[in-house]
């Protein structure tokens, strides 16, 4: 890492016994400001603290021979030294008299992107917060000069108080072939933006302190035509700027959304909710807590979007070692690892599993891939999701022992909101290792109806603190049961087509029944899925109808019921 700061120009602007002190500091190469306020000690501060340079007040000559020195103070009362960085800041009296004067430093740090240059080769635009003196603009200077050095790319630099390229006409030599355009005055700003992209074609705009609404919607009609954005603004993450109405823009903007009640339900949360309001104006957000240490959001819109939903994103930390070696870390690298899907349906099985669990048929997830239900709204979100997935429950069900029988040890189900004789049918007619009770002391699974499960908190308080998987079927049907106690056991394969039993579906086995499914069986495997093609049945009686339509059901097919009574009869549709 270089650094370039031509400090002796600096102090040749200052009183010859106040440069006189400073050029004999031991620190003076570490250097940040020189302040100096009328009526008091001059004062010099440096990273690790401030000192006093003598015991005699600064005088208004003083100040006068250092206004002198410099360039015309701007609006924002800022003023430079041409062809270099430093920036001298004005406080002035109700008259307008200049009775401060904060000499800054200004350096040109070549390496100091080294941590985030590989996301500025991508070409998204780059948002730098952090607080006052972090860096922002030396960082700022950098990437402009990489992008048009490095990466030979047409940059233009908004530059508002001449930080970025210095004080003078002839920008200073650390932007590289960045081009500059210079603000006449602060309030400006939003103008000179729009017209760098109408006027000079650039590939990247570089702003600094976006500070103001208009600055904010300028950028967003920048980032909307294609132009790379690389700018700073002032806070020290990403939470200041959602909070903050003038700059929220910059995230996305925020506004507050009315759920319906079946909504609000689904999530668990209350009718009114903040979400965002349009893609980010900056895809990449860089919080530079310290010099050598900044953390990085690859996705702002993801980052921007958990906060909003009150969960706590978990970032890039980079920092630079000694030898100059780019550590790449988690900001909280202890969190559990999310799971695989959000639409798993087993809650987490526990260390030291007892009861069936506790003989080897059931193992737990392995730990990078179980999921975490750490409050009511992520339950649910698994809740509300379509259960039959068979590539989710494929890798979320809990796998068999391959050394243990399932006939060994049934499984004790403690079904909720299901129907008990639909469940002991299906028990029956599969010969299935499963045995129902009522008991959730002995119970090594929960199978309920998701809209029960969804109301019933007790419940789900109960299995989680006893950490018991919960299964959850959208309806009480014979299909569905069926399928679900198939996968809870790891015996069905979703890879190859079920071979149905007809007996699942029937009520007394009478000839009438078996020749109404057989009918349905065949409409569908032979016309309906090959031929994609709607089938009409024969009519039926309303049970025995009730019966074909869950067999339908079963192959993840529509069917409606349609005619009078006594030719009523079921019409089959295609998927």
């Amino acid at each position: 890492m270089q650094m370039v700061d031509d400090i002796q120009k600096l102090l040749d602007i200052l009183p010859d016994e106040i440069r006189s002190l400073v050029e004999k500091h031991p620190q003076r190469d570490s250097l940040i400001e020189v302040v100096m306020d009328l009526g008091r000690l001059p004062e010099v501060r440096f990273p690790n603290g401030a000192d006093y340079l003598s015991q005699t007040p600064i005088t208004a000559q003083q100040l006068n021979y250092c206004v002198q020195r410099v360039g015309h103070f701007s609006g924002d009362n800022r003023a430079g030294i041409e062809r270099t960085l430093h920036r001298i800041s004005a406080i002035r009296n109700r008259p307008g008299d200049i009775i401060g004067l904060t000499c800054r430093v200004g350096r040109a740090v070549f390496g100091t992107i080294g941590m985030i240059r590989d996301l500025v080769e991508t070409g998204k635009s780059i948002l730098l917060l952090g607080r006052p003196g972090v860096g922002k603009t030396t960082a700022l200077r950098e990437i402009a000069r990489v992008l048009a050095d490095d990466l030979q790319k047409r940059v233009v630099i908004i530059d508002t108080s001449n930080e970025i390229a210095g004080d003078g006409d002839i920008p200073h030599p650390a932007i590289g072939r960045a081009r500059r355009m210079q603000v006449a005055r602060p309030e400006l700003q939003h103008q000179v933006m729009i017209e760098a992209v109408e006027n000079h074609m650039p590939e990247v705009i570089v702003i600094d302190e976006i500070g103001t609404e208009l600055e904010a919607l300028a950028a967003r009609t920048i980032a909307e035509r294609g132009v790379q954005l690389v700018g700073t603004a002032h806070g020290n993450r990403i939470e200041n700027l959602i909070k903050n109405p003038t700059l929220s823009d910059l995230v996305g903007g925020i506004q507050a959304v009315t759920l319906g009640d079946d909504e609000a339900r689904r999530r668990g949360c209350q009718k009114t909710v903040l979400e965002r309001k349009a893609p980010p104006t900056f895809e990449i957000g860089v919080e530079m807590l310290e010099r050598q240490s900044w953390i990085v959001h690859e996705n702002l819109s993801d980052t921007v979007d958990s906060l909003l939903r009150g969960h706590q994103p978990n970032p890039q930390v980079r920092t630079v070692e000694e030898d100059g070696k780019v550590t790449i870390t988690r900001e909280f690298p202890n969190a559990p690892i999310p799971p695989v899907s959000p639409k798993g349906i087993l809650s987490p099985v526990p260390n030291k599993p007892t009861g069936w669990r506790a003989s080897g048929q059931m193992k737990p997830l392995a730990p990078t891939l179980a999921p975490r239900h750490q409050d009511n709204s992520d339950f649910e979100q698994l809740l509300n999701e379509s259960w039959y997935q068979p590539e989710l429950l494929e890798k979320n069900r809990l796998p068999l022992s391959a050394t243990a029988s399932s006939d060994d040890l049934p499984l004790h189900v403690y079904p909720y909101g299901v129907s008990r004789h639909q469940l002991e049918q299906v028990i029956r007619v599969l010969d299935l290792p499963i045995v129902l009770t009522k008991d959730m002391d002995s119970a090594d699974v929960v199978l309920g109806l998701r809209t029960h499960l969804k109301t019933h908190s007790k419940l789900r308080s109960i299995s989680k603190a006893r950490q018991i998987p919960i299964y959850a079927v959208k309806a009480s049907t014979i299909p569905q049961i069926a399928r679900v106690l198939r996968r809870m056991l790891h015996i069905d394969d979703p890879g190859s087509s079920d071979t149905i039993d007809l007996r699942l579906f029937m009520s007394n086995g009478s000839d009438d029944e078996i020749e109404a499914l057989e009918e349905a069986r065949l409409a569908v495997e032979q016309i309906v899925i090959p031929k994609r093609q709607p089938v009409e049945l024969l009519p039926r009686s309303p049970k025995v109808r009730k019966m074909q339509h869950e067999l339908v059901e079963h192959y993840r097919l529509k069917s409606d019921s349609f005619g009078d009574e006594p030719n009523r009869r079921l019409r089959i549709y295609p998927a």
